[in-house]
């Protein structure tokens, strides 16, 4: 399974560097496009599936489906072209196909959960916002993605989700591009759909179940199914249900219960029927309110499963050792029907690979003469002599020494003894009787680091089973039961570093989690669970806080004047952009009426905030107005001058002029006018006319 991977593509228009990605059908490497100056990740086809129209077919089916989608969660394609490539080794010239696409610098979800475990319930819904916006997307252009897992979710430096690896979607309205309808299962043994294992036409409802696997881990650490075999893995989708995530991590809130449960539904019709109604729940848990879901039945199909799982199922899982078995099965991978194909085969030495190697190694040495022969004899002759006489030397000499030394080891070994072996289940004074049975002097310690009920045996010097001298100490400690002290504070520390001072302490170190921190360096402890200066017993296990090198803009902001919201941002290591806003009516002039990014958005650490500062009530606007321009018009004149300034005339009360009747006198609110003046744009001016 090999790459032949040159140094450029597209007549030196892309540099090829570093690999930062391989899979089942190609690799991904870091380039540059040189026309624009800009960096990308390049994917290339691996170049022996070059000739197989199939993954053909699918390699240029991502390159078209790519394309088609244009998100901001979706990683975008540039270019895509085929290049020809001479095999070094059979000197066959190739066209490998490869995909030029937005390189993002961040970190897989499978990396972070790897390094991290469980994920905290806020980390996990804003990365589910993310993949199901990017779903709910790709869903509306027909295209089914057929892989959601950890390994295809990238999330940036600034923290933003992109999926990726778009190589076996499939088109919704296409059916020349079902490439694996009747050649066998592809995906993710850990995150198949029930249909996808039985070898069933998958819809996007397939993206859905997928997508629930991946939140159940970044919940729980753990997939909802494990096994030795991907075999096995995809037949827990079509016949178990998982744990709830509560009874693997109890402190998580029991909606999440329901929402793993309605998306990993085994019948497609009790799931989410789209993306967008998946999104709207995992939103109203993020803003901290309740989704109501109605109840999934999550054995219902079992039984109607049965039948696909022996039918359909034999020609899709239960082929499956072509899968990848244990090995391998998070990695995508593509079932045969027919044939039982490993797609992640390696080359190894067996035995008779071996042997043959040794026999070569030996023919390769050539023959000797008949002279050479009778010299290594005679050799061989000489050499063995002399080692029976130096055997024979040795021999006499330790006689001697051991009839010399005969009489002190007889006196050594009367006044030694076996030291007696202590075990948890004697009390002291069992242990003293013991000890001084053998013929030693017994001496109780007492064991402050020790987390076993006080008064249990912890250990001894000398060991048991080994010979002391008779009437020397032996030395027995005893717990003084579990210690209660400070956990200690190792905020800003390194992980290593926090590990070895809990460790010091007593405590254990288990599981990390993520978070956002303003203050904290990335990678460094934000916090403790125990907090640190809390008592806590010695062996008890502590949780570790990790900053996740990104920070939450504060709340609070809006309304608060320039000054503060300054000061606020400056205490949160975050600079200020004033920006002039708009007139408002509810945000007085000076103060912040909206912030950018918004309150509560996660960013990079010491990110600049813009901070968007109100003018204020919009002043009420004035018209000048001059009786000379209106007295001595007729009323139908006088009433259109009016409203051309912003001004409505009306007729004075209990008259009814004609179009034609001369206006004699104005007024505003009961007021004659007689001189220039100014009243509000929209004022009604009273007109009285004869």
């Amino acid at each position: 399974m090999s790459i032949f991977t040159p140094s450029t593509l597209s007549h030196g228009r892309y540099t090829v560097g570093d690999l930062i990605g391989h899979g089942g059908m190609a690799e991904v490497r870091k380039g540059i496009d040189t026309r624009l100056g800009r960096t990308v990740a390049i994917k290339i086809m691996r170049s022996d599936l070059a000739n197989d129209q199939t993954f053909l077919k699918r390699f240029r089916l991502e390159a078209r489906s790519i394309a088609l989608l244009n998100n901001p969660n979706i990683v975008s394609i540039f270019d895509t072209d085929e290049e020809e490539i001479t095999d070094p080794d059979t000197g066959r010239t190739v066209r490998v196909p490869y995909i030029v696409m937005e390189y993002v610098k961040g970190q897989t979800l499978r990396d972070i959960l790897k390094v991290n475990g469980a994920l905290n319930q806020r980390d996990a819904s804003q990365i589910m916002l993310g993949m199901l916006n990017a779903l709910e997307y790709s869903h509306r252009m027909g295209i089914i993605h057929r892989d959601i897992k950890p390994g295809n979710i990238m999330i940036s430096e600034q923290g933003a989700v992109k999926v990726m690896d778009f190589g076996i979607a499939r088109m919704l309205d296409d059916s020349a591009t079902t490439l694996t309808q009747n050649q066998g299962v592809v995906g993710t043994a850990q995150y198949l759909s029930p249909e996808q294992a039985r070898g069933e036409v998958v819809d996007t409802r397939s993206d859905l179940y997928s997508a629930g696997c991946v939140l159940y881990e970044m919940l729980t650490g753990r997939p909802p199914f494990t096994g030795d075999s991907a075999v096995a893995i995809a037949y827990q989708h079509v016949s178990e249900v998982a744990t709830k995530p509560t009874e693997v991590i109890p402190a998580l809130a029991p909606i999440w219960n329901d929402v793993c449960a309605k998306a990993m539904a085994k019948d497609r019709t009790q799931r989410y029927g789209t993306a967008a109604q998946f999104r709207k729940d995992i939103a109203t848990i993020a803003a901290g309110g309740t989704p109501v879901i109605e109840g999934v039945n999550t054995v219902a199909p079992l039984a109607a499963a049965g039948a696909g799982a022996a039918g359909a199922g034999a020609a899709g899982v239960g082929a499956g050792s072509g899968m990848g078995g244990a090995s391998d099965v998070s990695a995508t991978q593509a079932l045969p029907s027919t044939q039982t194909i490993p797609m992640n085969a390696t080359s190894s030495f067996n035995s008779d690979d071996m042997a043959n190697l040794a026999h070569s190694t030996a023919a390769a040495t050539p023959p000797q003469s008949r002279a050479q022969q009778r010299q290594a004899a005679l050799a061989a002759k000489q050499k063995k002599r002399k080692k029976l006489i130096a055997i024979w030397s040795t021999i006499t000499v330790i006689a001697l020494i051991l009839a010399g030394l005969g009489g002190w080891w007889y006196v050594w070994y009367n006044a030694q003894s076996i030291v007696p072996t202590i075990t948890s289940s004697m009390t002291q004074a069992q242990a003293q009787e013991a000890v001084e049975k053998a013929g030693f002097v017994f001496q109780a310690e007492t064991d402050n680091d020790s987390t076993a009920d006080a008064g249990t045996f912890t250990k001894q010097s000398p060991e048991g089973g080994q010979s002391a001298a008779k009437g020397s100490t032996v030395k027995v400690w005893f717990s003084a039961g579990p210690q209660s002290v400070a956990v200690p504070d190792v905020t800003s520390m390194t992980q290593d570093e926090a590990r070895s001072t809990l460790e010091k302490a007593g405590f254990k170190v288990g599981s990390t989690s993520g978070e956002d921190s303003d203050s904290i360096e990335k990678d460094h402890i934000t916090r403790t669970d125990p907090a640190a200066g809390t008592n806590a017993t010695k062996g008890t296990t502590v949780k570790l806080f990790v900053s996740s090198g990104n920070a939450v803009v504060p709340t609070g902001l809006t309304g608060q004047t320039q000054d503060a919201a300054t000061k606020i941002l400056s205490d949160h290591h975050f600079s200020a952009v004033v920006k002039e806003g708009d007139y408002n009516d509810t945000v007085p002039a000076g103060s912040v009426s909206s912030v950018d990014p918004g309150e509560g958005t996660s960013v990079a650490q010491g990110s600049s905030v813009t901070l968007i500062i109100s003018k204020g009530p919009k002043p009420e606007e004035k018209v000048n107005i001059n009786p000379t321009d209106y007295v001595g018009q007729t009323f139908k004149n006088a009433k259109w001058a009016l409203g051309v300034v912003g001004l409505t005339g009306n007729a004075q009360t209990g008259e009814s002029p004609a179009d034609d009747a001369k206006v004699t006198h104005i007024y505003y609110n009961g007021t004659e006018i007689t001189q220039a003046t100014e009243v509000p744009k929209g004022a009604t001016i009273t007109l009285s006319a004869k």
